[in-house]
């Protein structure tokens, strides 16, 4: 019988799976194993099963089962068998027990959980067959891990007094799984078990069972789990002291020198002083009471005595006591002689002699000073006279070599810097080339330029300017530039342009202060061809380009042009961006704007293409463009994660001058390029500001949270905030487009006398969820080149260079070519773009041109090429006759 029974549960088994095993795949043979007879009267049991799991963000989770022995195990989620491809199967023995032993795992994705979310919850469980039976899991349950922004309570300031218990109320955000909540004071951690004064509940409340004064600080509530970890707004709590009266001095001395008068003691309220806002003592400070003090006698002198005989010297004297009365309680002595003489008689002591003698001594003396003071004004005008002569020397020596000063005295060349800096000839250029070119700047200078289309082009096709006249109005340039159908929105701000005339010889045009150049190297303009060409740096207000998603724009926008003419090989435009300089945390792209106006992709970091006109170098803080085709660019970069941040310069103003009691600070939070930086500067001028601190680097992650700033630690006694709110905050995605050149926000402050001239502050910046920075303020109330053309615009002379590119192009089988020069400049990256040019060796002398104008050392050029091994005479002597 019970053979029968077996034989029958396990055809009914064997037929359930094979109904199941055809329903899914034709496959049956894949999944299907048959036991020894030794295990086959054994029903399954399971080793693993599936536990529960969240899922966080995109990431699939993988679910384990294993049992023995089992002919097959399969996963049924929500009711429902999942597909056989699904599983993973592995099959092995137990050495223990020689049973076979069935593995599967199955993948679980967010799309899988999320179509019955808010349904059901979603589970799986496996079911494991033998030749005896079947086996059934527990249920595994899959849930989508997620922690919401907002804090269902957050903690509240509060002011208590010293020993006071103090209650801090937080119930973190909802979340799955639930949030772990953590407190932190000023940013640091607070661990009750290292300080027993701290008790956090189970509702993750925080109580501080008595204040200190070391617990006044700002308090958040942290909460996180496997997806987000969130921050509650800070809550300040100010332990404060009141105060308390010190012990009373002793009594002074009476205020009255003679008779009724007061004396006082006093107490300060310092035991405790109060602190924090904390209450003073109350009552009085200063206690008087009435005394009678002892008048002062002054002295009185005594009559005066009888003379005394006449003696030796014929003089007779008398005395007097000063005890009638004599001083006494501070008062005054007797005033007078207390020694009184007089000759006896004229007869006896003649007093002729005596005069005479008297006389002729005040005569000497008299003689003395006259003569003493005689020689002093002789000295006085000795020297007077000689000095005034001397300065008369001294200006006349001025005057012979006032304007005889030696100007524009050229600094001598270091050694050895014949090597790469020997000038080429310039008698065989182009007869129409203009050499001479004017700054933007300079409205009151003129600028060989054409009356007019910009580029007239002749029947050879070359370009030439059609008369070669001054033009008297310096602007005309832009204007006729602004004109064309390409760029109508070309602005007239002559402080952001730069422009000139080149040929074959190529040359550079800056615009200062911004970081922006467009390098033109040799030969790309094509021989016989002149061009005018414009460098512009565009206001971000006045294009908008269109960012999708969490891309924001990372550079200026620049415009060169203008656009269409042809060009033999690529120009070098540099510019800064704003980015964090780690590839791995964005996708940056290359916009340009085409010609009806659409702004589209013409280059992605990483996946560049050598056959394509153009290629980019993003270095840390300047971003180097080769492009075959002249136009208006923009680098754009779209964040992969949120570690990705963009570099933020924070810089402060004030008034320069303050005659109220009023004082404004100035927070500017503008991308780290030096083109913004310089409108702020320029605005600042006219705003009569001063910069009062140097700037700061800050940055700002996508995380889309707020930017707050706040000032804190000022002299109570002398500043205050006008500022109803604690913080100032600028929206995240004010500062994360781009589109807006600079933002700030201003600190209004109150000094509560005229004559408080110092300021002493923290100004603290930081996101919402971010670690912040905090800066300390401590304050008391050349000609720039734009335009260079031919030679001049290079180091590297222009005969020594064509000598190079044909020395290191041609390869060589020892390495010792371009591709040495490259790894030597540490441009090995480029490999490839090099590659695909006609010269490798010209376009890498290019991108050392466009690195190294302001700060590049031709004699270390020099070493590397020397390095190589390239020391021959004909690469790099040249002769005067060549030059």
């Amino acid at each position: 019988v019970s053979s029968s029974v077996s034989f029958t549960s396990f055809f009914l088994s064997c037929s359930l799976l094979c109904i199941f095993v055809s329903c899914n795949s034709p496959r049956t043979h894949a999944a299907t194993a048959t036991l020894p007879a030794a295990f086959s009267d054994l029903l399954p049991h399971f080793l693993v099963e599936p536990e529960d799991e969240y899922i966080v963000k995109n990431k699939p989770v993988t679910l384990t089962c294993r049992s023995t022995p089992a002919t097959q195990i399969y996963f049924k989620c929500n009711g429902e068998w999942v597909h056989q491809d699904d599983h993973l199967i592995e099959r092995t023995v137990d050495p223990a027990t020689a049973l076979p032993v069935m593995q599967v795992k199955i993948d679980i994705t967010r799309q899988q959980v999320e179509k019955i979310f808010g349904l059901d919850e979603y589970w799986c469980q496996c079911v494991a067959w033998s030749t005896t039976g079947t086996q059934k899991s527990q249920k595994a349950y899959i849930r989508i891990a997620y922690l919401r922004k907002n804090f269902e309570e957050e903690p509240l300031g509060k002011e208590v007094a010293l020993d006071q218990e103090v209650l801090l109320h937080c119930h973190p955000p909802e979340g799955v799984p639930p949030a772990e909540v953590e407190w932190q004071r000023n940013e640091d951690v607070i661990d009750p078990a290292s300080d027993p004064n701290f008790f956090i509940t189970a509702d993750h409340n925080l109580i501080i069972k008595q204040a200190r004064l070391a617990d006044t600080g700002n308090y958040t509530c942290v909460a996180k789990n496997i997806v987000a970890r969130r921050k509650s707004t800070s809550a300040t709590v100010l332990v404060y002291v009141n105060g308390g009266w010190s012990t009373w001095t002793t009594w002074s001395s009476c205020s009255a020198v003679c008779g009724r008068g007061w004396q006082k003691r006093s107490r300060s309220c310092t035991n405790p002083t109060p602190l924090n806002g904390g209450t003073s003592c109350e009552g009085q400070n200063v206690q008087k009471s009435a005394c009678v003090a002892t008048c002062p006698v002054d002295g009185g002198w005594s009559e005066w005595s009888k003379w005394s005989a006449c003696n030796a010297d014929c003089s007779m004297w008398r005395s007097r006591e000063c005890t009638q009365p004599s001083p006494g309680t501070g008062g005054k002595d007797c005033q007078g002689l207390v020694l009184q003489s007089l000759n006896c008689t004229s007869e006896q002591c003649p007093q002729s002699v005596s005069g005479a003698e008297d006389v002729a001594l005040y005569v000497g003396m008299v003689a003395v000073a006259l003569c003493l003071t005689l020689l002093l004004i002789v000295v006085v005008l000795v020297y007077r006279r000689k000095k005034e002569g001397l300065d008369a020397d001294v200006a006349d020596s001025s005057i012979l070599t006032t304007g005889f000063q030696p100007m524009g005295i050229k600094p001598s060349k270091p050694e050895n810097s014949h090597l790469l800096t020997i000038q080429p000839d310039l008698t065989t250029t182009t007869t129409s080339y203009q050499g001479t070119l004017r700054s933007r700047h300079d409205t009151t200078g003129k600028f060989s330029m054409t009356n007019g289309p910009l580029l007239d082009p002749l029947p050879n096709g070359s370009h030439t300017l059609h008369n070669g006249k001054l033009n008297s109005d310096p602007a005309e340039f832009v204007s006729r530039l602004s004109t064309q159908s390409y760029f109508k929105t070309l602005p007239r701000d002559v402080a952001n342009t730069s422009y000139g005339t080149f040929n074959f010889l190529g040359g550079r045009l800056t615009i200062p202060n911004t970081g922006i150049s467009l390098l033109i190297p040799p030969e790309a303009i094509p021989r016989g061809k002149i061009y005018e060409i414009y460098l512009t740096v565009q206001r971000k207000e006045d294009l908008r380009l269109p960012l999708a998603g969490c891309q924001t724009l990372l550079s200026p926008i620049v415009s060169c042009g203008p656009p269409g003419v042809v060009l033999s090989r690529p120009v070098i435009l540099s510019m800064d961006h704003c980015s964090d300089a780690c590839p791995e945390n964005w996708a940056v792209r290359l916009k340009k704007q085409n010609y009806e106006g659409t702004w589209e992709d013409v280059l992605v970091m990483g996946e560049e293409l050598v056959s394509e006109p153009y290629y980019c170098q993003l270095e840390a803080e300047t971003c180097r463009v080769f492009s075959e085709q002249l136009g208006r660019f923009a680098l754009v970069g779209e964040s992969l994660h949120m570690g990705a941040a963009k570099r933020l310069r924070l810089v402060l103003f004030s008034d320069a001058y303050c005659s109220t009691l009023e004082y404004n600070i100035r927070v500017y939070c503008m991308d780290d390029t030096q083109d913004v930086f310089k409108e702020v500067m320029q605005m600042e001028r006219q705003l009569g500001g001063r910069l009062i601190d140097e700037p700061h680097v800050l940055l700002f992650k996508d995380s889309y949270h707020n930017l707050r700033l706040s000032i804190h630690d000022m002299p109570q006694a002398h500043w205050r905030s006008k500022l109803l709110a604690g913080y100032q905050e600028i929206p995240f995605y004010h500062i994360w487009n781009g589109s807006q050149r600079y933002l700030h926000c201003t600190f209004t402050l109150e000094r509560l006398s005229l004559s408080t001239c110092e300021l002493t502050c923290q100004l603290c910046v930081w996101q919402v969820e971010g670690e912040g920075q905090s800066f300390s303020l401590d304050f008391n109330i050349a000609k720039v080149t734009l335009t260079l053309a031919g030679p001049s615009a290079f180091q590297i002379p222009y005969l020594i260079r064509q000598k190079i590119c044909s020395s290191l192009d041609a390869p060589c089988p020892n390495g010792a070519d371009w591709r040495m020069l490259a790894q030597r400049l540490k441009l090995e990256r480029h490999m490839s773009f090099f590659a695909s040019k006609a010269s490798p060796t010209s376009v890498i002398l290019d991108l050392w041109e466009a690195q190294h104008f302001h700060s590049g050392n031709i004699n270390q050029l020099a070493t590397v090429m020397a390095d190589i091994g390239k020391q021959e005479a004909m690469i790099f002597l040249v002769s005067d006759g060549e030059c």
